[in-house]
Formats: structure tokens, C-alpha cells, sequence
């Protein structure tokens, strides 16, 4: 499950467990971790022969480096995860969609980024639940904020909210991003983009309405 679901009368609020190894940390445990992991990375300096220690741009690069995995990176295998809370949706049983989330992860590969955005999309039955809007732009920074390759993480998207959206007729996400790891490895190829989808229920058997969804990313203002 990646639910612990506490029900009430009219909401039921739905917090997210666990992602990729997400283990929420005090702030003292995240600072012991900074600590630890700072002096690793020297190490790791040392070890591929940079002389760091001598260079004034560098001399703190370790403790940064360690302080934004804990607080940026991988801020989701460290923080607490958000509470969602859902409602009845009213009767409402049409597309809810949500496009151009941003998306900033990294590859599990090189642990280099990869940026983008996330198109998500469900339909509630008249008998379902919904979330609010800026919910699902916290599930797909929660999932994003982690090393990972692409399509895991669409599909952490799209089961995430097909889990707190009960009794939908369908879930549709798109990931479209730019892999560094493409960039400045490898191939070396700039401009390249990569894009995932994972669909369920009315929008992957329902052509009309995967259509639907389509036209609602290709229709976006930018």
C-alpha cells in the first residue's frame, strides 16, 4: 500500500508512505547525515585527484553537496511525506487534468538530473473521490525528489493517484524530460527528449477519451 488511510465523515485524509526508500529524518538525523556524508565526498574528491582543498570555489563543495541531497535532490527519501486528503466528487464524472508540473529528479545511472514536466490526469466516478488541484503537484514532487529512472517514476505517479482517487474510471500520466546524463555523457547529444506514459481504465481502452487528454497537453499555453 502506499496509503495509511484515516477516514472521517466527509474527508479522508491520505498520506503517502513510501517511495524509493523513504525514510523521514528528524532534523538532527538529517544533519548527522550532511556530516557523514560530507566527509565521504571528500574522500571521493581526493580519490578522482581534484586538488579541491587548495581551490576558494571549492572548499565547501563537499558540505554543499551533501546538504542539497538531503534538502533538494533527494528531499523525498528524507522528509516527511505530504497528506492528501480526498473528497466525494459531487456526482462529477469528468476529466480532472493538471499539466506542466515540474519535474526535477535525477538518474539512478549517473546521479545526474533529469528535468521536465508532468502531465496527470484521472476521471472520477459519480460515486468516487477527488483531491485537491495543487495535491497532485505535491505526489509528483514527492515521487520526483529522489534517484530513479523515468519510467519508474511515472508509474509511482499514475499508481499513487489511481490509489487515493477511489473508484475512478481511469488515471493518464505523461512525463516528458531532459536527461543530462544524455547530455554530458555518453552520446553528448543536446536537445534530446524523452517521454513516458502510463495509462489506465477509460483512457486506455476508450479512444475518444485518451484522445481527450492528448489534446488537453498538446492545448496547454506555454
Amino acid at each position: 500500500m502506499y496509503y495509511n488511510m484515516i477516514m472521517s465523515d466527509y474527508t479522508k485524509e491520505v498520506k503517502l508512505e513510501s517511495a524509493n526508500g523513504n525514510h523521514p529524518r528528524t532534523e538532527d538525523e538529517k544533519r548527522l547525515i550532511i556530516e557523514k556524508a560530507t566527509k565521504a565526498y571528500e574522500a571521493y574528491l581526493d580519490a578522482l585527484g581534484f586538488d579541491w582543498r587548495n581551490d576558494p570555489n571549492s572548499t565547501n563543495t563537499p558540505h554543499r553537496v551533501a546538504k542539497a541531497f538531503v534538502y533538494d535532490l533527494a528531499a523525498g527519501c528524507y522528509d516527511v511525506p505530504p497528506k492528501i486528503t480526498s473528497f466525494p466528487s459531487n456526482g462529477y464524472d469528468g476529466t480532472v487534468f493538471q499539466g506542466g508540473i515540474p519535474v526535477k529528479s535525477m538518474c539512478s545511472h549517473h546521479h545526474l538530473a533529469f528535468t521536465g514536466v508532468a502531465h496527470v490526469a484521472y476521471i472520477p466516478s459519480q460515486e468516487g473521490r477527488v483531491i485537491g488541484l495543487s495535491k497532485l503537484n505535491r505526489i509528483v514532487e514527492f515521487y520526483a525528489r529522489r534517484p530513479q529512472i523515468q519510467e519508474g517514476l511515472t508509474v509511482q505517479i499514475h499508481d499513487a493517484i489511481n490509489e487515493v482517487c477511489e473508484k475512478n474510471r481511469g488515471v493518464a500520466v505523461v512525463v516528458s524530460a531532459t536527461h543530462t546524463c544524455a547530455c554530458l555523457r555518453g552520446i553528448k547529444h543536446d536537445g534530446c527528449e524523452m517521454k513516458t506514459s502510463k495509462l489506465s481504465g477509460d483512457f486506455l481502452e476508450d479512444a475518444a477519451t485518451r484522445s481527450e487528454f492528448y489534446n488537453f497537453i498538446a492545448n496547454m499555453k506555454h
